[in-house]
């Protein structure tokens, strides 16, 4: 089969969005499919649309769409410069898509949007992958073309990033035929490690405080560091050695940083930058606790790699934190949102008593958020898609 993934990133940006398109155009051409994507410039190369230098080495060819610049000021009004973007996007996607046995448009914006149009004309399948914002933000435009909703409504399957996800939508009125839930894959370097490898891995990266917190995630409003920082003079009253680890770039670090030396507790906190997955693996394995005070979520990819690597997780009451709470039980402790008196409760009381995770979640993990059963679900999804859409019939892997 030949897929193209429209998706607005590819590694090496760190989204989800850019993840995702990327492992499931792996191992499509692993099985022996044809891929192929269209995309916006990597961040760092932003502004052209010859291809990027990328550290990975993509699955398939990429036709590169440079984001649109906003228009003049009298074209703002008129709506100009998007008709003229939308238009040029069109061009450059649509004999890409025509190629195609089945389109595979990951969020939304309009790249996302016109490729969905493009291959409603084309007739071809389309599957339509939504992570988060699309729907936390969604509001049905009334007065104007609404180019979101028409994709939502036109693809042949939808899924979600998550269950709450899924239903948010569907209490925003957007309910349809062909909706499912795909939880994200948790790579293999993230694997379950015990007290032994605990300490191991605490020696191999040279860490000798203890007890170990970490947090992963870009440093922004949304993440909720603020709280964990503010969290930190009560937990490190009572529990003196402890160190939080934060892995993660972004514009809030020296304002975190000066927070933490107002709190009198900066030697306490390491903000490591971007750190790779194989580093945030021993971290997450290191780790007596991963906490995640963000304020939104669907479905923390972060919060279930911890989880593979047997660490417990304090999570804020966020949509994919409470969903995250009710899959794996005592494993994951949900706090209030912006509460940092409660998370440094939460915390405090953790540490005392550090465990590792129970055997429930690590089975739940290797059953159900592995690359072969995220592959195989998405696999079922392309089956159904192209089936319905009359395109070339597939056999669901056994």
């Amino acid at each position: 089969m030949r897929i193209c993934h429209v998706t607005p990133h590819l590694p090496p940006d760190q989204a989800a969005n850019a993840l995702l398109p990327f492992h499931l155009g792996s191992w499509a051409r692993a099985r022996g499919d044809e891929v192929s994507y269209v995309a916006h410039p990597p961040r760092a190369a932003a502004g052209a649309e010859g291809p990027a230098p990328l550290p990975v080495t993509l699955p398939g060819p990429v036709a590169w769409v440079a984001p649109r610049r906003r228009g003049s000021a009298i074209a703002r009004p008129l709506k100009l410069g998007s008709l003229a973007a939308a238009m040029h996007v069109m061009r450059r996607i649509r004999p890409v898509l025509a190629a195609a046995d089945l389109v595979h448009i990951h969020s939304n914006g309009l790249l996302a949007e016109v490729a969905a149009l493009a291959a409603s004309r084309l007739r071809k399948p389309t599957v339509l992958t939504l992570y988060g914002t699309e729907i936390w933000h969604y509001r049905r435009r009334r007065f104007r073309p609404d180019l979101f909703t028409r994709a939502y409504r036109s693809a042949t399957e939808v899924t979600f990033y998550s269950q709450g996800l899924l239903d948010r939508a569907q209490a925003l009125g957007l309910d349809r035929p062909a909706l499912s839930v795909v939880y994200p894959p948790v790579a293999p370097e993230f694997r379950h490690c015990g007290a032994a490898e605990q300490a191991a891995a605490r020696r191999a990266l040279g860490v000798v405080a203890s007890p170990l917190l970490v947090n992963v995630k870009r440093l922004h409003a949304l993440a909720g560091q603020r709280y964990l920082v503010e969290a930190m003079p009560a937990v490190v009253r009572a529990h003196p050695g402890c160190c939080l680890v934060v892995c993660g770039t972004g514009d809030l670090r020296a304002e975190l940083e000066a927070l933490a030396a107002r709190l009198g507790v900066a030697r306490h906190i390491r903000f490591l930058g971007l750190v790779d997955n194989e580093t945030v693996a021993r971290y997450d394995m290191a780790a007596d606790l991963f906490v995640l005070p963000s304020l939104l979520e669907a479905c923390p990819t972060v919060a279930l790699e911890a989880l593979a690597c047997g660490t417990p997780v304090v999570s804020s009451d966020n949509p994919g934190g409470v969903e995250l709470g009710a899959l794996f039980g005592p494993d994951v402790t949900v706090v209030p949102r912006e509460d940092s008196a409660a998370l440094s409760a939460a915390l405090t009381r953790f540490l005392g008593a550090p465990r590792r995770v129970l055997q429930d979640t690590t089975t739940r993990i290797e059953r159900d958020f592995r690359p072969a059963a995220v592959d195989a679900r998405f696999r079922a999804v392309y089956v159904r898609a192209v089936s319905a859409g009359g395109g070339r019939r597939l056999q669901p892997d056994l």
